[in-house]
């Protein structure tokens, strides 16, 4: 392998040949490199989609009230079904249920703080509401349960709406006034599935006792304890049934009762994207046999041109194994240095294309409260998997060489110094 003047030959067949040596190479390199392209892509696309959703908790699941549309035990379809404080006590205690709020919207609300003014959302919670929507405090704190039991006037205010009042001035101990009402701002807030934080929470107790609320609970956040499909829609299905025979209508009356469980999206979406990346893989994989068998080609054809030149070796002595090393190191150096140009070009544009991304993903996030919009993120290729890679398409350029080589060396002096 490391004989001077075999090298210096096969360098000389290459100069030779420049062109052969370049679409042989090319189709090596294109195949790399066409991999790298895909696997990044899939691995950005993947990675977007994942953000988006981790912007919530994975496991989160969310529960509405509606109208009956089904007769249950004597009832007559069209009732409403109405949540109240009684139902948040069921479902905190309930098994496979971790975190627990119930919420009251207050809609259409004037917020003000000396001379600015603005209409945002209010939404009573329960302090567990912080984990199920991965609510970010920026400043201060989030409701407590000391706020619940003492029905504080207290209240969260969303970056957006802090921006707009206090105009980057201290807020926190301050108070605002909703609808009239003074609240002492506790804390700052971002919202973790929102570009816009244009929500202020208020404790629960004190939401439904000064807006008229009594005891009602528009819906439910929560989050399950589940790793699986499985055990994701049997929490589902008990929660319900537990609130299906508490209000007494069919478990299976969706418009009785309305609910999201996102587990069961990431679940789905998760394999869907990993058909995607077994799908790049078998192209990618095609795309670099063809190559691969590119290369047996040509080393047949060099084979068949150098047919004589071989003959005459073996005459003077030459040994079959320095014949199959001559063709074998040829078809190699070719793989390798192309999959490598391959794989520096492949990686190299994912990393431009990163970078572009990431541009766009602040200026967004600039924009949108810190929370960029992004459907493709980080489309980069594990340095471990480009290596294996191009390690196995040096491993198949050996063997498209050896195929070849052992022809070349089964040729027989006196036949190949007859071959015109």
């Amino acid at each position: 392998m490391f004989d001077i003047d075999k090298w210096q030959e096969i360098f000389a067949t290459i100069k030779k040949n420049k062109m052969r040596t370049f679409l042989t190479g090319f189709s090596v390199a294109w195949g790399i490199f066409m991999l790298m392209i895909l696997l990044g892509s899939g691995n950005g696309l993947s990675n977007g989609v994942s953000e988006n959703f981790m912007r919530d908790a994975v496991n989160a699941m969310w529960l509405w009230s509606g109208r009956t549309s089904i007769p249950y035990q004597g009832l007559k379809e069209g009732r409403d079904i109405r949540f109240t404080n009684a139902d948040y006590d069921v479902l905190k205690d309930l098994e496979g249920i971790e975190y627990t709020s119930g919420r009251y919207y207050i809609g259409g609300n004037k917020f003000s703080y000396g001379n600015e003014y603005g209409e945002y959302t209010a939404i009573t919670c329960h302090p567990d509401l912080r984990e199920v929507e991965n609510i970010e405090i920026v400043e201060g704190r989030f409701i407590n349960q000391v706020d619940i039991n003492e029905t504080r006037k207290s209240v969260v205010l969303g970056k957006d709406i802090y921006d707009a009042l206090f105009k980057n001035k201290n807020a926190i101990g301050e108070y605002v006034r909703v609808n009239n009402i003074p609240f002492k701002v506790v804390g700052i807030c971002k919202e973790g599935g929102g570009t816009r934080h244009r929500n202020a929470y208020i404790p629960v107790s004190t939401g439904q006792k000064v807006f008229n609320g009594s005891n009602r609970l528009h819906n439910f956040a929560l989050t399950i304890n589940a790793t699986t499909l499985e055990e994701s829609q049997a929490i589902e299905q008990r929660v319900r049934e537990t609130l299906a025979r508490k209000h007494k209508f069919e478990a299976s009356d969706e418009s009785a009762m309305g609910s999201y469980n996102k587990l069961e999206d990431v679940i789905q979406t998760m394999k869907i994207f990993q058909a995607i990346k077994i799908f790049i893989w078998i192209i990618g994989t095609g795309t670099l046999i063809a190559g691969v068998v590119g290369v047996s080609n040509i080393m047949l054809i060099v084979v068949k041109e150098r047919t004589k030149e071989i003959g005459i070796r073996k005459a003077i002595g030459a040994s079959p194994s320095s014949v199959i090393g001559l063709v074998l190191l040829e078809s190699i150096l070719i793989t390798t240095v192309a999959g490598y140009i391959g794989l520096v070009m492949g990686t190299g544009l994912m990393e431009l294309i990163n970078l572009v991304v990431e541009k766009q993903y602040e200026i967004s996030a600039a924009t949108n409260g810190g929370n960029g919009e992004t459907i493709f993120r980080n489309p980069t290729v594990d340095l471990g998997v480009a290596m294996t890679a191009t390690l196995l398409l040096v491993v198949a350029g050996a063997i498209a060489g050896y195929i070849p080589a052992k022809r070349a060396a089964r040729i027989k002096p006196i036949e190949a110094l007859r071959d015109e």
